[in-house]
């Protein structure tokens, strides 16, 4: 690719910025702009504030009808920064832990490339969606009329891998990623004394029983050869030193690959959580709610994708992912509207983790540009002349 050593330069600089000034989901108003401006700086179509503050561009190309997407998410996390970086977050309590500063950079370095260099024909959508993280950005997307206004016929997504060495590209067909329920279980009694706890009839122990209780979804209640993680993440009261709480609230989040299995974890959750507190002699409150669904890759255009990747990468460097994944990722919104593949490339052996206060991401964004380019270039190809 021409010029590829000046275009990781710039999309370092770029990075670095977007890393130094990380906003939360749906707040990420100077991202949006930052990315409207540069957009538009390489010659696209640029349509602001889809589902709040998404944005999305535009770039045609020859004469062909046909049209794809590319996806990155701009949003970050709430955590505090723990690194020496001279970029290092100017927002307490926000940071760029999931790497989707880098994603950002490089759909807009493949937006740039692919303005000055063309290699295809048709219509590519560049979708900068906001709040990934809280499962709810693509969504408002769809629900702000993204596919009515922008219509692409397929689409295709980038996350950073870290424990995967820089320059390799792994992905599968079929289910890549599981579905992401979350749950509050709220315990009601009456607190009292810590020194006299037959006076009352408090929660906490009961709020023991239920968690321990849970574990047996999984264990006895899911098939075996159906993948379910139930996970408590939180046990919260309003209990102090010396005194039993008479409220206490259970949190956590359910991982699945299917919709019956989802299904049957709410009912037994429901189930477990109303008998236990009955023989403690407390209400319970049960709320369930969905918020990623499964990750479903095109068995088709994950070939193509593979296709596309050994053009300029080695074979042993586009891999096949052997196992699901039981995180989430609300890019499977897209796909369960329109077939594509979302993919990881790597971000080095001795990358942090993600999520982690110190993480960082630079290496990989040339290949990040490579990879959306190809992809673009093999799935809208130029007429050959005769």
């Amino acid at each position: 690719m021409a010029d590829l050593q000046k275009l990781q330069e710039e999309m370092t600089t770029w990075r670095r910025d977007l890393h130094q000034h990380p906003e939360f989901g749906f707040e990420e108003k100077r991202t949006s702009a930052f990315v409207a401006a540069k957009l538009r700086e390489f010659g696209l179509e640029v349509a602001e504030g889809l589902g709040g503050t998404g944005v999305v561009g535009t770039l045609k190309r020859g004469t062909s009808n046909r049209s794809i997407a590319l996806r990155a998410d701009m949003d970050a996390l709430r955590i505090n920064e723990q690194s020496n970086l001279a970029y290092k977050s100017v927002n307490p309590g926000v940071m760029h832990a999931c790497g989707h500063d880098g994603h950002t950079t490089m759909l807009l370095g493949a937006a740039k490339h692919l303005a000055s260099e063309g290699g295809f024909d048709g219509t590519v959508r560049f979708i900068f969606q906001p709040a990934e993280e809280w499962g709810r950005g693509a969504l408002s997307m769809l629900d702000d009329g993204l596919m009515d206004r922008f219509p692409f016929e397929e689409i295709y997504g980038i996350h950073n891998m870290p424990g995967v060495p820089v320059g390799v590209l792994m992905t599968k067909s079929g289910a890549m990623m599981s579905a992401e329920d979350n749950f509050e279980i709220i315990l009601r009694g009456v607190g009292g004394h810590a020194a006299r706890p037959h006076w009352g009839n408090e929660v906490l122990v009961a709020a023991c029983a239920v968690v321990t209780n849970l574990q047996t979804i999984v264990s006895r209640r899911v098939s075996p050869t159906d993948v379910a993680v139930v996970s408590v993440t939180e046990l919260l009261t309003d209990g102090t030193r010396n005194a039993l709480p008479g409220l206490a609230r259970i949190l956590g989040d359910a991982r699945s690959f299917k919709a019956e299995v989802s299904e049957n974890i709410e009912k037994q959750m429901r189930i477990i959580a109303e008998a236990t507190a009955a023989a403690y002699n407390v209400s319970a409150e049960i709320k369930y709610t969905r918020e990623f669904v499964p990750l479903i890759n095109d068995a088709e255009l994950t070939d193509e994708v593979f296709e596309a990747a050994r053009t300029f990468l080695p074979s042993e460097s586009v891999q096949t992912i052997t196992e699901p994944f039981t995180g989430s990722e609300d890019f499977a919104h897209y796909l369960s509207r329109v077939p594509g593949c979302f993919l990881n490339l790597g971000n080095g052996w001795g990358s942090a983790p993600l999520h982690n206060p110190s993480y960082d991401n630079d290496a990989g964004l040339s290949y990040g540009v490579k990879t959306h380019a190809a992809i673009v270039r093999r799935r809208l190809p130029e007429a050959v002349s005769s």
